[in-house]
């Protein structure tokens, strides 16, 4: 196959997915398939990536792909151009048999680039448009779970315009202290990696944590702050999804902030499989299968809980449908841990996104 790896982009996760992206062309075999890696600049464009740069990455296990944003070497994606024709640079069109958008948080998870290739009528990895845009806000992933019985963290989903009104904004932090507890956990709605993310034990610090959320989003959510176990638990599948061995973060920071992923090389360690009995396992499979069912994704995700240390209760926290894929990445490792190894994964990945693709191109589109 000809196998568009796109990374990058227009993200505060922009330099996750460099990671990510490097990690997944390795483990794609050279000789059976083309990689063609398209990289996406902070400013949001695409420019193709010449084949040294996916050699220099096949050949030197701690290499992380760079971004040549060459302009003769612009890529544009042209509505209705399908795999032969949808991708375009310096008037030659590049065969795409399947795009692998390794995009996280903003741009990449959030239906935006998925809409785009469903346009192109490319097959791609990973959940449609109305599931990604979904997952991506936390709200509305939150509202969905509640209204199907599942487990979720009480909230309230706090617009900049409301807080920007003193009266709504009196009334929103009333509804917090009364529905909530202190302290309390703010984060962005539709950011991840928990930027912008943190705790507020008084009023005074929750408006100054609300502040810098605003930063990355118009919407925030505010939670309880729960003192917990996080336990995440990798899905894949389309219409007969598998959920593979959980795992646990431990952080070594009060919470798993972006500190404690990315910077901190002891932020946390990483537990697979996780510390649970067999009844909470089957549990959590069980629970995160509904979870990514009841948001109708496909291809695969994440699915993050809590365990309440108080009382063992467990919480439907969130969903990533492009989750973090490097090498020591929680989601690939819980799959190698039920035996699946990362190369499988990711052909297994590329087959998902072909067989949904063959299967909504037989739907119809006119009368005629």
């Amino acid at each position: 196959m000809n196998i568009a790896v796109i990374y990058g982009g227009k993200s505060g996760e922009h330099e996750v997915s460099l990671r990510s992206a490097s990690s997944i062309i390795r483990n794609i075999p050279a000789r059976a398939h083309r990689v063609i890696a398209i990289a996406i600049d902070k400013n949001g464009a695409w420019f193709l990536q010449e084949d040294a740069e996916t050699e220099r990455i096949r050949n030197d296990q701690a290499a992380v792909l760079a971004i040549v944003a060459n302009p003769a070497r612009r890529v544009s994606v042209i509505p209705g151009g399908g795999q032969s024709g949808a991708f375009e640079c310096a008037g030659e069109k590049i065969a795409v048999d399947v795009a692998f958008p390794v995009l996280h948080g903003t741009y990449g998870e959030d239906g935006t680039i998925q809409g785009l290739f469903e346009m192109a009528e490319v097959p791609y990895v990973g959940g449609g448009v109305m599931a990604s845009a979904l997952a991506m806000d936390k709200e509305k992933t939150k509202l969905i779970w509640q209204a199907a019985g599942l487990p979720i963290v009480p909230f309230v989903a706090i617009k900049i315009a409301d807080w920007q009104n003193d009266l709504l904004k009196e009334e929103m932090i009333a509804r917090a202290e009364r529905d909530l507890r202190w302290p309390l956990f703010v984060k962005p709605a539709c950011a991840g990696s928990s930027v912008g993310a943190a705790k507020a034990a008084n009023r005074e610090e929750l408006e100054k944590r609300v502040g810098e959320a605003f930063l990355w989003d118009d919407k925030i959510i505010v939670e309880p702050f729960i003192p917990a176990r996080e336990i995440e638990c990798s899905v894949t599948g389309n219409e007969a999804p598998v959920a593979y061995t959980p795992g646990e973060i431990i952080p070594s920071h009060e919470f798993y902030d972006y500190d404690a992923k990315y910077l901190d090389p002891e932020g946390a360690a990483l537990k697979i499989p996780a510390d649970i009995d067999e009844q909470t396992t089957k549990r959590v499979r069980q629970t995160a299968i509904q979870a990514y069912r009841a948001l109708d994704l496909s291809g695969l995700s994440r699915v993050d809980f809590f365990i309440d240390r108080r009382n063992a209760s467990l919480y439907l926290n969130e969903i990533n449908t492009i989750p973090g894929f490097t090498s020591i990445s929680m989601f690939p490792k819980m799959c190698e841990a039920s035996g699946l190894p990362y190369a499988d994964l990711v052909m297994k990945l590329l087959s998902l996104a072909r067989a949904r693709f063959d299967s909504r191109r037989n739907l119809r589109t006119n009368r005629g």
